[in-house]
């Protein structure tokens, strides 16, 4: 049997920017997506714990170092600049698998969006 469990999770970062001319996703600082070990083009689910949102996208490279978190496309309808997000990817795995897998969490400095 295979479950979907929390593969990582970028905890409390700071929206930058919100782009609605855009066909839609999330572009997150490189630094970022490899501290998560998440890739360009993997499914991510964004909480707005600001006002509650909570939206499934896709995840585009921002430039490295660049702290930069913008939502695109119809998602910049539910950010504000400034919001704080939950970024969070999720893995297919085997039960017996899912029992001892670590996720990875990591937890940016909220002001900055850079790496503590």
């Amino acid at each position: 049997m295979q479950i979907q469990v929390l593969k990582s999770k970028l905890h409390c970062v700071s929206v930058t920017q919100a782009e609605l001319d855009y066909i839609g996703s999330v572009t997150i600082d490189e630094d970022l997506m490899d501290a998560a070990n998440m890739i360009e083009n993997e499914q991510v689910h964004i909480l707005n714990k600001n006002n509650g949102e909570r939206f499934i996208t896709y995840v585009i490279k921002g430039e490295r170092g660049s702290g930069v978190i913008c939502l695109n496309g119809p998602a910049a309808k539910r950010v504000s600049l400034g919001d704080v997000v939950i970024i969070i990817s999720y893995a297919s795995m085997d039960f017996e698998e899912a029992k001892t897998y670590k996720p990875i969490v990591i937890f940016p400095d909220t002001q900055t969006n850079k790496l503590k």
